[in-house]
């Protein structure tokens, strides 16, 4: 079946037409698109559409699209507002603007836990081997422009994703330098998440911490003011150029180490843990360093279930709309 997919962040946007079948997936038309371009939604999609050509999209069996934000079901529909987006998205208005009827929105981290289903063991980096138990609870967690969590839970033949907001959980600091680090984040926003640490904006609010500890004006500020700070600082840190830059890496994965492992106990995940998102691809080196599986495993009397789940990084930069197309072709 032929069926319209998104994943739509907020960063970038992939959209795609793809011919579902048992056997798997075949891409007809895909297109990237800077969300931050668009005043919405349904301005994109006619735009790719436009460029996929007359025909190419009709007749769609499904419509389904990853959006990063909570989604609310109304009385015509679902709608959804992007938490880094001032979108808001309604599939009565997209189904009326695509002449669609089976239109559905799904979570991103939903979007990317169907996904993995379809992944092969090329597109994951193993960081823990672990021993994974057939068809036990699996956990997503992901972090890029913000923090994306997610719970698969098997479902008659298939992993069915459930959509959370865990992203959004209270920060819990694990060692005196985190403490300081909540302290100085509580100064400037008062709640402090885990996305207000672990996300691109978040590697520089940690970097920032350790300028300003060290009495050090930050000495990549022109660097980061003239690219992507985030990946600045990565950057650095992979050269060795930047001590605070490295400390800033290495704090930054000691702390998703640790939630990580939150989520893993959270719900027994022993059917595997996934590091998805933009970030981790891009670490992946520093990930595969002791600090993030130390603190993955450093659960005190509950150490002996971390240390036997796997750990994997997603390194497949499309999981998200494999997943929404595969929950497309389900519609």
């Amino acid at each position: 079946m032929r069926v319209l997919a998104g994943d739509i962040g907020g960063t970038k946007t992939l959209l795609e037409i793809v011919d579902v079948t048992a056997g798997g997936r075949r891409v007809v038309a895909q297109g990237r698109y800077a969300s931050t371009a668009y005043d919405g939604l349904l301005p994109m999609i006619r735009e790719f559409l436009g460029t996929a050509g007359a025909g190419v999209a009709t007749p769609l069996n499904g419509v389904c699209f990853g959006v990063a934000g909570p989604i609310v079901d109304v009385g015509t529909g679902q709608c959804a507002r992007l938490t880094n987006l001032p979108w808001e998205v309604d599939t009565a208005v997209l189904a009326h603007g695509l002449g669609a009827g089976n239109v559905r929105l799904i979570n991103d981290f939903q979007a990317v836990g169907y996904g993995i289903e379809a992944l092969a063991s090329k597109d994951l980096a193993v960081l823990q081997e672990g021993s994974e138990v057939r068809w036990a609870p699996r956990a997503v967690i992901g972090a890029g422009t913000g923090l994306g969590v997610g719970i698969l839970v098997w479902q008659h033949d298939h992993y069915e994703a459930l959509p959370t907001e865990g992203g959004h959980a209270d920060f819990a600091p694990t060692s005196p330098l985190q403490m300081d680090l909540l302290r100085s984040l509580m100064d400037r926003f008062g709640r402090v998440s885990y996305e207000r640490l672990l996300s691109g904006p978040g590697l520089v609010n940690i970097y920032s911490f350790l300028c300003a500890g060290a009495g050090e004006t930050a000495s990549l500020r022109a660097v980061m003011e003239a690219q992507d700070p985030a990946a600045a600082i990565t950057h650095a840190a992979h050269e060795q150029r930047d001590a605070l830059a490295v400390g800033a890496l290495d704090l930054f994965a000691e702390i998703y180490g640790a939630q990580a492992g939150n989520l893993a106990l959270t719900c027994l995940a022993r059917g595997g843990v996934y590091i998805a998102g933009g970030i981790a691809p891009k670490i992946i080196a520093k990930l595969r360093e002791p600090v993030f599986v130390r603190a993955f495993n450093d659960k005190g009397r509950m150490s002996a279930l971390t240390v036997a789940m796997p750990v994997r990084v997603v390194m497949n930069p499309e999981v998200g709309i494999i997943g929404a197309a595969l929950a497309a072709s389900r519609l």
